[in-house]
């Protein structure tokens, strides 16, 4: 099978690894704007060479999907899996008149910081796509109720790469005190509020641009916990490994949660989550046995869970262990990929 994959916008963290994964059986070729190095990936140009927000995208949008169609009436990939909706728009345009079947994947459908004329593009191209993809159960009730036939959505979540997130492993290094990372400046603040009932504890912050990281630092002088958070801005994704293994507990609390990623990537290097009840978390983290959920608007029941889990190294390696365990099981890139395959399969025949 040919299969082409379409990244208007970045790369998500586990689309090489699956792609390369599919690609032990199959021709697959990652088409993006971005200039990501792999051997299987294909540049196209459209607008400025410099990341751009999907917002921001459009108008270039008519520009990719030329440069789609060009590389794809030379050679007609069997089908097509796009990932966000300047992707899907760009590869339904692209591939229009070739009959090749559009799959798509939407990332943070339901925000409800979504603008309007984006959500009304969604539900569009959700119905035009011959099969959707959601992240999770949370988001294939969402697409039903955006009108896409339930026989057209699949549910596979999004994967981790088991073998660069693991439990063994280089470590940064660090001090004496309990160390909690939150992953992502989405939800930080609520990691900030809860560090106040937790003393004896140091927070660190991976992500986040000048302006968010300048509000958390705000907001952490006012807490009174300035001299406990570390702010570190963006973070390579080849050292989140080293970081995750370097820490007692990850944190991810954003109100919203498409995809989970940053969860799932720590339950691989066997760290206990304590994350939001929310989207993909609600499918991911067991709640007790890899992890905690919790409602983010309650620091204090999320500090007593941190205090809980740091006061208890036996819980702690337990709950690690179940973590790294089901993130195995369930989310490595071989299943993610194998179950991908099989929607593709369906999709085409």
């Amino acid at each position: 099978m040919d299969i082409a994959i379409v990244s208007a916008h970045e790369l998500t963290p586990d689309t090489p690894a699956i792609a390369r994964e599919l690609a032990r059986g199959h021709h697959v070729t990652v088409y993006t704007r971005s200039r990501v190095k792999g051997a299987a990936v294909e540049h196209v140009p459209a607008g400025p060479d410099v990341e751009l927000s999907e917002s921001d995208l459009l108008p270039y949008i008519s520009d990719f999907s030329a440069g789609l169609r060009s590389r794809w009436r030379e050679h007609r990939p069997d089908i097509i899996h796009a990932y966000s909706w300047s992707s899907g728009l760009a590869a339904i345009a692209g591939s229009e008149g070739l009959g090749v079947p559009v799959t798509q994947t939407f990332h943070g459908h339901g925000d409800a910081a979504t603008p309007a004329p984006v959500r009304r593009l969604e539900c569009a191209i959700g119905r035009r796509a011959r099969a959707v993809i959601a992240n999770c159960a949370d988001e294939e009730d969402e697409l039903i109720r955006m009108g896409v036939p339930r026989r057209n959505i699949s549910v596979v979540p999004h994967g981790v790469d088991i073998e660069r997130f693991r439990r063994q492993g280089p470590a940064f290094p660090r001090g004496d005190r309990p160390r909690l990372l939150h992953v992502g400046h989405v939800g930080a603040a609520s990691a900030v509020n809860a560090l106040r009932a937790v003393p004896e504890a140091e927070l660190v912050v991976a992500g986040g641009d000048d302006p968010s990281v300048e509000r958390l630092r705000i907001l952490a002088k006012e807490r009174g916990v300035a001299e406990r958070v570390e702010m570190l801005g963006e973070v390579p994704h080849t050292a989140m490994p080293k970081l995750m293994r370097s820490v007692d507990l990850v944190l991810s609390l954003p109100s919203t949660v498409p995809t989970g990623t940053a969860a799932l990537e720590a339950m691989a290097c066997g760290i206990p989550v304590i994350a939001s009840a929310s989207g993909a978390h609600l499918d991911s983290v067991v709640d007790g046995v890899t992890g905690y959920l919790i409602r983010p608007d309650r620091p204090l029941e999320i500090a007593a869970r941190i205090r809980r889990l740091l006061g208890d190294a036996t819980l702690r390696t337990a709950i690690g262990y179940a973590a790294a365990d089901r993130a195995r099981s369930r989310y490595s890139v071989e299943r993610i990929s194998a179950e991908l395959l099989r929607v593709y399969e369906r999709t085409c025949a």
